[in-house]
């Protein structure tokens, strides 16, 4: 079972997406589910995990009924308010229906580095806990600090941190991400996701060497027991095909061994997000 663990579907006109405008050509149409299936058969990969693109409990609830009405979508991993007292109940209405696997925000989007410690965040962090959710990290280096303060207030909820939280891999940055990355996969409910590193890297010229030290660093820590790989597709188009991405990761990970490879392209996927039936 090969498990593609990160990406995305938009429709322009449906919902507003601030971060996406025509200026992003490569991105600005609509991407869905009948986009995607013909890059999965390319590459044997069996099922995907729809993450979402905007603070939306809307757009949520329509990536579920994609999910019910694709089979290859195993699971979605979506956006509630978590400062919202209630959010305990938005969440048990959600998993009412299966395809609920995980929750994020755009914690890098926030003007304060430390949001994640905020007490109304961290009280919709427990709800999390209580229900089985992992909550995904999309973070850069500036906030790795309060991610590893969230992994040890709460040693039980999942934590994934989405595209190797982001290092300046074309401008060669490491001493701000390394060691925070390499303490945070100290806590053993984090898992990484080697996903979006192109994206981080020059969009022109990058190759698969740009990538290694930042691929090597996250196995050395994490081990490839808490690895995914995730496409990051569409928004890796800014920088490459689907086809890129996955010929670099593989490239990236050929020193490891069938088994180990065999893990991070699907059967840690089906672990944290309990994909049981995929199993």
């Amino acid at each position: 079972m090969r498990i593609d663990a990160h990406h995305h579907f938009w429709k322009l006109g449906r919902y507003d997406y601030p971060w996406l405008g025509p200026q992003l050509n490569a991105l600005y149409r609509d991407f869905g589910p009948d986009d995607l299936p013909p890059l999965l058969a390319r590459h044997r990969i069996d099922r995907t995990v729809l993450v979402q693109t905007i603070s939306s409990l809307d757009e949520t609830k329509w990536f579920l009924s994609l999910a019910r009405q694709h089979s290859f979508i195993a699971g979605v991993v979506g956006w509630v308010d978590l400062k919202d007292p209630r959010v305990g109940g938005t969440l048990d209405e959600l998993l009412a229906s299966p395809g609920l696997v995980g929750v994020r925000h755009q914690v890098h989007d926030e003007p304060d580095v430390n949001w994640l410690l905020i007490p109304d965040v961290q009280r919709g962090l427990r709800e999390l806990v209580q229900r089985g959710l992992p909550y995904e990290l999309l973070i850069r280096p500036p906030h790795l600090a309060a991610s590893l303060q969230v992994a040890r207030n709460f040693p039980g909820l999942p934590l994934v941190v989405d595209h190797i939280a982001k290092p300046r891999i074309a401008q060669r940055g490491w001493d701000d991400w390394a060691g925070g990355l390499a303490a945070l996969a100290q806590c053993p409910n984090v898992w990484c996701k080697l996903s979006g590193m192109i994206t981080e890297a020059d969009w022109t010229n990058w190759q698969p060497a740009d990538l290694k030290p930042y691929l090597d660093h996250v196995l050395a820590t994490f081990g490839p027991e808490r690895v995914l790989f995730g496409s990051d597709w569409p928004v890796c188009l800014l920088a490459g095909s689907y086809d890129r991405v996955v010929a670099a990761l593989e490239t990236g990970l050929a020193h490891l061994s069938v088994a180990e490879r065999e893990m991070i392209f699907g059967e840690n996927a089906v672990r944290l997000y309990q994909l049981k039936d995929l199993a």
